[in-house]
């Protein structure tokens, strides 16, 4: 986890990654316990009780187009190319694409016609690294809250992303299973989620956030807070991580997140330390190799890297603190680095103690150089944002993603928010809750599209402002917004 918004790393995992807590973990018993128990409400029956919610709540799900679509007068971000492409029509029909026309020759009859005024079309955004849970509300909220109100807090929130112009998301901590299923049933709108459930910490790593009163452990006592709602679940030894994977895997994580180095936010784990050993990575990548997905891992240093990589782990989410030696070895075993522009600017989490302002700054400290590793050795690079505990952050996901031009291009860095991540959630295999195409405007891929007042590619800056320049936004063939005249 990490240091982007209000409250912080500090906050985000010491009262911290509360992804790991308790509010978190009564939250998700809770509510995997009743959507579980009620799952056909989410599934063929999510029409049915559309047909009891008053007409304004169901109308947030907008109704699927009547007929095919076509995308007329465009220029074409495809999410592949740095270039723009011109004389181009995208045909919808249902909720993919179904071609990519010469725009010079006369379209089938009975398709609507949206003329796009010589804006961008392109691809939904992608968030690699989001927490569904625990963006929405501080962490005392979280940590308190009636469940009821914060999983409303969460829906409420995951509809806002979607207006931002992000389809998808890769959701890494938190119990986000129930919300995606309201998102996938039709219940209330928002991205695509692809959850990892809780993150599995060992005694005294990133996903610990007991008390020192409460260490040590009493023998047969019960779980602690953060594991009874499933923020982070507690696992030593190979056994207990074979455990504690398969269950996440069971409600349904599309990829684990393993804990493998200190935070920033953790109060007990400095940054220099690595957590769990070769032999309990391994264990976490077979089980999940068995379900044919994939093992991530939170890791600032080299040494926690090198451990976790040497252990099957496929993917390194942060990095910051890694030493060229490591990226020529996550060259050589083809790891994804999925990273974050933690730098100490207006998006960064406050610190409210010394301790964890210390450890921010190490991190900061870091970015310039693992950025540079990154291209240099042309890595697998994916982007995520890492918002946790500050509603008021979350307006700017987009803007965030805009501070990737200290390293990259704009259209370098909208290739990256879209079909490059897209490369990486499509790592989940037969896991992957919708296994079809996104984050590219090509025959076959998923419909969902953004229309852009003005040329991304060259002025990246209008991401940061979607409620202007976001004049139409599509989700699986539905039409969430739309402001063309």
């Amino acid at each position: 986890m990490s240091s982007n918004q209000h409250p912080t790393e500090s906050d985000v995992h010491g009262v911290a990654c509360q992804c790991h807590t308790a509010a978190f973990a009564r939250l998700n018993a809770f509510v995997t316990y009743k959507f579980s128990r009620r799952g056909f409400l989410f599934g063929a029956s999510a029409a049915a009780v559309a047909a009891w919610l008053p007409k304004g709540a169901a109308a947030a799900i907008p109704d699927p187009p009547k007929s095919a679509v076509a995308f007329t007068n465009i220029k074409l971000f495809d999410g592949k190319s740095t270039r723009l492409l011109g004389g181009k029509r995208v045909v919808i029909e249902g909720n993919k694409i179904k071609s990519i026309e010469d725009a010079s020759q006369p379209a089938a009859e009975g398709i609507e016609t949206i003329d796009g005024g010589g804006r961008t079309l392109m691809p939904g955004l992608i968030d690699a690294h989001w927490h569904s849970m625990m963006a929405s509300l501080p962490i005392m909220d979280l940590l308190t809250a009636d469940v009821g109100y914060i999983n409303l807090a969460a829906a409420e929130e995951a509809r806002r992303t979607l207006m931002r112009g992000f389809t998808s998301i890769r959701d890494l901590a938190g119990p986000a299973f129930a919300l995606k299923r309201a998102i996938d049933g039709g219940l209330t709108p928002g991205p695509r989620i692809w959850p990892s459930g809780a993150m599995i910490s060992q005694t005294s790593g990133h996903g610990d956030y007991r008390l020192p009163f409460e260490v040590p452990e009493a023998p047969g006592a019960p779980l602690s807070r953060g594991e009874t709602i499933g923020g982070g679940m507690i696992a030593d030894g190979v056994d207990e991580v074979l455990k504690r994977v398969r269950e996440q895997l069971m409600l349904g994580a599309s990829q684990i997140k393993l804990a493998a180095g200190g935070g920033v936010a953790s109060n007990f784990d400095p940054i220099d330390v690595s957590q769990y050993t070769e032999a309990e990575f391994r264990a976490a990548s077979d089980a999940a190799e068995n379900w044919g997905t994939y093992v991530t891992v939170h890791a600032y240093t080299s040494r926690a890297i090198q451990i976790a990589i040497r252990g099957g782990v496929r993917c390194i989410d942060h990095g910051q603190l890694m030493d060229e030696e490591t990226a020529r070895m996550m060259l050589d075993k083809g790891i994804w680095l999925s990273t974050q522009p933690f730098l100490d600017n207006e998006y960064a989490n406050p610190q409210t103690t010394p301790l964890g302002r210390a450890k921010q700054l190490q991190v900061f400290a870091g970015t310039d150089a693992a950025y540079g590793f990154a291209i240099k050795h042309k890595l697998k690079t994916a982007w995520g944002t890492d918002i946790l505990f500050d509603p008021k952050m979350t307006q700017h996901q987009g803007a965030i993603l805009t501070t990737l031009t200290r390293w990259y291009s704009p259209a370098e860095i909208l290739v990256t928010a879209t079909g490059t991540n897209a490369e990486l959630l499509a790592m989940s295999g037969l896991r992957n809750p919708y296994p079809g195409k996104i984050g590219v405007i090509e025959a076959d891929a998923y419909a969902d599209l953004l229309l852009i007042d003005g040329d991304p590619t060259a002025d990246i800056k209008l991401i940061a402002d979607p409620e202007k320049n976001l004049r139409l936004i599509m989700k699986d063939g539905r039409i969430y917004k739309n402001t063309l005249a």
